[in-house]
């Protein structure tokens, strides 16, 4: 809270701190402190040296927002929390590099921008979705809509192995799996 504190009230938030950061040689260190701290709290990534061509909003704040130090932002850009514009670093990708955003970009909740992919100027990109190819000018990219499956019966275990065989978690104790079919599943688990 006190890094949260120091880099959103005293420094006005991640481009204040930017700001000063890139004009004060003095003050340097200590601003890479404070900021790594804010990280921390926040469990976000988005570097100092990150080019972006103006102030972003974060809307929620900067948590869980992980931001390549190669990628590039445009001018008013909103990107929500749990972002991710990282970038791809397989030799072998046809994706290799890191995003470049356009100005006024909306990037929804839990977004995954990935590789050296371009994202045009004005285009939103809705929660969750994950993109790695470009995106031209004005335009939205969304998912599919959810699919529901209605089934009889739904138990929701996870199995986990235990001294005394397999067994689950439930009201928080560990429950030995008794049936003998699905004990014979979980043990050809073993055989592969």
């Amino acid at each position: 809270m006190l890094y949260t504190f120091l880099e959103n009230k005293l420094l006005g938030g991640y481009w204040g701190l930017k700001q000063k950061f890139n004009r004060s040689k003095i003050l340097k260190p200590f601003l890479k402190i404070v900021h790594k701290g804010y990280q921390i709290e926040t469990n976000s990534y988005l570097p100092l040296n990150t080019i972006i061509k103006g102030k972003p909003n974060f809307p929620h704040g900067m948590s869980g927002v992980f931001i390549s130090g190669d990628a590039e932002i445009g001018k008013n850009c909103t990107i929500f929390q749990q972002v991710t514009i990282g970038s791809n670093m397989l030799i072998d990708s046809k994706g290799i590099g890191a995003p470049k955003i356009g100005d006024n970009c909306l990037i929804g909740v839990g977004a995954k921008l990935i590789g050296g992919i371009t994202i045009g100027n004005n285009c939103r990109v809705g929660a969750n979705c994950v993109v790695t190819e470009n995106i031209p000018d004005n335009c939205t990219v969304v998912l599919n809509k959810a699919q529901i499956i209605q089934k009889e019966d739904i138990v929701n275990r996870v199995y986990l192995k235990t001294n005394n065989g397999w067994g689950y978690t439930q009201d928080g104790n560990i429950v030995e799996e008794k049936d003998i079919k699905i004990l014979e599943k979980l043990n050809s688990l073993n055989s592969k």
